[in-house]
């Protein structure tokens, strides 16, 4: 599975699963969104967790599963569980790590086995990352892992697009490497440690305008087995989740149950369509919050947009307008995914498609 595939799909309503497997982490960067520490002690319960994954039906299943932490390898062995169940119901695992277990350039022999259970193996590379892990050892380690036939890409995060160290960073793996591995470009946000550290977000759209949520359609299972609907850190770890964007909990619910609820939420529906300040402006008797993501966690108390949703994405339309909008980006593609909400002027290298294994390992042309 390559990186513009696992991409394209995240505008698929339960086409994906993401699964926080932990908080700990052995790094503490600076810009860390998810608050992640050596000493993080919060992870979904193990059985718990096999057990909803284990839910899956052949007809009835995600088609990507996306272990996260924190640090998902710090748990070889519950990655290579969840991914062997996951695979044996038809999804396909996809696995991101920090790359901890790298220094030196090798890949222990246990983290070797998680990762040759995947479909998909990617890397985080920033500048805070190679403080504690060199570059050139983590490049060493993704070659090890293309050559033991694991699709791979990296994960790379600054500043913003003039960053360069992103430029240098893609220079470096584009001679490294060709095309054979694929990048996703992000920029810092103001989560979790990097709230002092990122520009502030824009305040958004005025609701003129359709703006789709794509972070809407995949649900995601959070640190203590909370499903939520979005994977935006803020609602991650916000307790309570906004009654719109609470699925169920892993303790209780069966991944069928979660995506009935997910699929047939008219206020997700519209979310997924055209986004929350849209739906205040079409619905809501006093302004919206300042703020994108704020504008849609203020519709828990907002019931005459709640009510507006349901009258006009409830049933057969709502269901309609789900899939068109999902067609559309579809078709768009998934670098128009990224040009909205990573990275945009290196939102093309996604799309990279890798080469064979026995291609060529490396090329001397630099991003354009």
């Amino acid at each position: 599975m390559d990186l513009a595939e696992l991409i394209g799909l995240r505008p698929v309503p339960c086409g994906g699963l993401l699964v926080a497997l932990t908080r700990r982490c052995p790094m503490s960067c600076a810009h860390c969104s998810t608050g992640s520490s050596p000493s993080a002690s919060e992870a979904p319960d193990q059985e718990q967790l096999l057990r909803f994954i284990g839910s899956f039906g052949a007809q009835d299943r995600p088609e990507v599963v996306m272990l996260t932490g924190g640090e998902p390898l710090l748990l070889p062995g519950l990655a290579a569980r969840l991914a062997g169940l996951a695979r044996a119901r038809g999804s396909r695992v996809a696995l991101l790590s920090g790359m901890f277990f790298a220094r030196g350039g090798r890949v222990p022999d246990r983290i070797m086995r998680a990762i040759t259970a995947l479909d998909h193996f990617s890397a985080s590379l920033d500048v805070h990352h190679e403080r504690e892990v060199p570059r050139a050892d983590v490049l060493r380690a993704l070659r090890a892992v293309l050559d033991a036939g694991v699709a791979a890409s990296i994960h790379l995060t600054g500043t913003d697009a003039d960053d360069p160290y992103l430029a240098d960073v893609v220079a470096d793996v584009r001679r490294a490497f060709g095309s054979r591995l694929p990048m996703l470009v992000n920029e810092v946000r103001p989560l979790g440690r990097a709230a002092g550290l990122a520009r502030p977000t824009p305040p958004g759209p005025d609701g003129t305008r359709a703006t789709p949520c794509a972070l809407a359609a995949w649900p995601v299972v959070a640190f203590d087995g909370t499903v939520a609907a979005c994977c935006n850190q803020w609602t991650v770890d916000r307790r309570p989740v906004p009654r719109h964007l609470r699925l169920g909990h892993i303790a209780d619910d069966d991944w069928p149950a979660v995506r009935e609820r997910s699929l047939g939420s008219p206020v997700l529906r519209m979310l997924r369509a055209v986004g929350p300040q849209r739906l205040h402006a079409r619905y809501a008797t006093s302004p919206a919050p300042t703020g994108y993501c704020r504008s849609c966690h203020a519709l828990a108390d907002r019931p005459e947009v709640l009510a507006g949703a349901a009258r006009d994405a409830g049933g057969r339309v709502g269901e309609l307008l789900d899939r068109l909008t999902t067609g559309q980006q579809l078709a768009a593609g998934p670098a128009a995914l990224v040009r909205r909400t990573g990275c945009a002027r290196y939102a093309h290298l996604v799309e990279l498609r890798p080469e064979a294994p026995n291609g060529p390992a490396t090329e001397e042309t630099s991003c354009r």
